[in-house]
């Protein structure tokens, strides 16, 4: 592989396209964009000249294959691509590109530790790593705008809540009471989760990302760090590894 080789890392989510541009093996920019937007996207990738496109998807099989047409000499991420890290799933076909991408890059900057990446988005997914670079699993809850939708859809009077404002302990009407249960609840349950898995594992290291994790204020000691690029780096590893 040259190494000055321009690399777009594309990560299609249900909403956005999120790309990573790598140059010079350094993560350069990165931009975000609408479905629709994907003729500016094509044009900017053919604009480069010495480039490689790799793209993991979570569209449908027909958008994924729009995507695949659009960048010929892409490479799409599935389950038969070679991993930096070893699978231990019980059911690894039902495993989330977005949580094998999470782990490959918290394991590759953990530095040879046990490693939890925490990912804050329409769900909460951690996942963990070991220190020998085996993926064992994690767990996968609700997350802001899930929790708060069901509250509504399965009661006949709580309101539908679409902010993410932080909140008191005690909610003193019943938007607050909704806000506190759900913003209060996920960072009591992140915050639980953090302990147990320490308690369990020694030399541990923590890797948050997600677009909700903004959200959250998030004790940032020397093992505790916030990466929202975390998904994209991720998959550039993958592609570095299967491009040897």
């Amino acid at each position: 592989m040259n190494k000055n080789q321009t690399i777009f890392v594309i990560d299609a989510g249900n909403t956005l396209l999120k790309v990573g541009i790598f140059r010079n093996q350094v993560l350069d920019e990165v931009k975000r964009l609408s479905i629709s937007e994907i003729d500016s996207l094509s044009a900017l990738i053919k604009s480069a000249e010495d480039k490689a496109v790799i793209i993991s998807s979570v569209l449908s099989d027909s958008l994924t294959k729009t995507l695949k047409d659009i960048f010929v000499d892409s490479i799409l991420f599935t389950n038969s691509l070679r991993l930096p890290i070893n699978i231990t799933y019980q059911s690894p076909e039902t495993l989330g590109a977005d949580r094998i991408c999470n782990s490959v890059a918290s394991y590759s900057l953990a530095n040879g530790k046990n490693v939890l990446s925490i990912d804050i988005g329409t769900c909460i997914k951690f996942d963990f790593t070991d220190k020998d670079g085996n993926y064992l699993g994690g767990s996968i809850s609700p997350g802001i705008d899930l929790r708060y939708k069901s509250m509504n859809d399965y009661t006949g009077k709580l309101p539908l809540l679409t902010d993410k404002f932080s909140n008191a302990l005690v909610g003193v009407s019943s938007i607050e009471s909704l806000r506190s249960g759900v913003m209060n609840g996920i960072k009591a349950e992140i915050d639980q989760f953090i302990f147990l898995y320490s308690q369990q594992y020694q030399d541990l290291t923590f890797f948050v990302t997600g677009g909700d994790a903004v959200y959250f204020d998030f004790s940032l000691k020397n093992n505790t760090f916030v990466d929202e690029n975390l998904t994209i780096k991720g998959l550039y590893q993958i592609y570095l590894f299967n491009a040897k």
